[in-house]
């Protein structure tokens, strides 16, 4: 090989080695960059923390390692819950509910009723030590619902049944496949009721207010931030002035900065992707799974795992 080809290889191996090591230095910026975007300036700097809870409300590991850190974090001066939920499971409001108090405990819990907390959504609200509310925000609900399908009349025209043994009549109740017993009715309904009297008992308990006065207010109805302040289900009015005029009263700066506690992203091919399923989804909107497809035919309400706090807009 002559001079001229040997120095033009040296040439392109260098070329080479300089872009491969932009690649790595640039790869490992990307790595920090998202670990310090998902890193909030906790260990820095004294703040007040924020979480959002929004959407249906259910068992969320995640949301409970978050709010611990929150409570052992000592540069965490206080803590705003921003609600905007029309419920969800009686058990995942139950933990949030006690997450919250824990935090209580080492640092005053600000709750923040946006457009709408009702149900478990104002269970979580109630873990507060104050609830601020806008004056046309929506909540209340206070209640319990058990919901189940019914396919036995799908099942009868296409001519489909389904044969069972158990090892005892209230195995399995009630069913989709066949109208629920008055055994089966009687067992939920204690359930139900059982569950309703604990929520009632919570909220005249973190209100205040006498239980009689509850019952009366938790017969489902939901209320304007305006009728729930008058109903002492709320204890003021306004945003992040009001909340700010709170955390004051509790030796908290107003002038601290307001940290987002978020909840990690799922990440995968170059941050973008998260695995087969998830990228078609996200580049055609169809899920592949089959719990993707239930969910479209029935609802998310059909994957809350177990008694439902949840309110929702009749359907026709």
């Amino acid at each position: 090989m002559d001079q001229p080809a040997i120095a033009d290889r040296r040439q392109l191996r260098r070329k080479l080695t300089f872009w491969r090591v932009a690649a790595i230095t640039v790869a490992a910026i990307a790595v920090f960059a998202a670990i310090a975007w998902n890193w909030p300036a906790t260990s820095i700097e004294d703040h007040v923390a924020r979480v959002s809870i929004s959407g249906i409300i259910k068992d969320d590991q995640e949301l409970l390692e978050r709010l611990d850190r929150i409570a052992k974090n000592e540069r965490a001066k206080a803590l705003v819950v921003s609600i905007t939920s029309p419920g969800g499971t009686t058990y995942g409001g139950e933990v949030i509910f006690k997450a919250l108090r824990k935090v209580a405990e080492k640092k005053p819990v600000v709750a923040d009723v946006r457009t709408l907390a009702a149900s478990a959504g104002y269970m979580i609200a109630a873990a507060g030590d104050t609830i601020v509310a806008g004056e046309s925000s929506i909540t209340g609900s206070i209640g319990v619902i058990f919901q189940y399908p019914q396919l036995k009349v799908l099942m009868d025209k296409l001519g489909v049944s389904l044969d069972e043994i158990k090892s005892a009549p209230l195995k399995a109740e009630p069913s989709p496949f066949h109208p629920a017993s008055e055994d089966a009715k009687a067992m939920i309904r204690r359930m139900v009721d059982d569950s309703y009297a604990w929520f009632v008992d919570l909220v005249a308990h973190r209100r205040k207010l006498p239980r009689e006065e509850v019952l009366r207010l938790a017969d489902g109805s939901i209320y304007t931030g305006r009728q729930a302040l008058q109903a002492k289900l709320v204890d003021r009015l306004g945003g992040e002035n009001e909340i700010r005029d709170y955390l004051e009263t509790r030796k908290v700066d107003r002038r601290l900065p307001m940290v987002d506690y978020e909840a990690p992203g799922r990440s995968g091919l170059f941050g973008l992707g998260l695995d087969a399923a998830d990228w078609l989804k996200g580049f055609s909107g169809i899920g592949f799974g089959p719990s993707e497809v239930l969910e479209k035919l029935g609802g998310e309400k059909l994957f809350l795992d177990g008694l439902v706090s949840v309110w929702q807009v009749g359907r026709d």
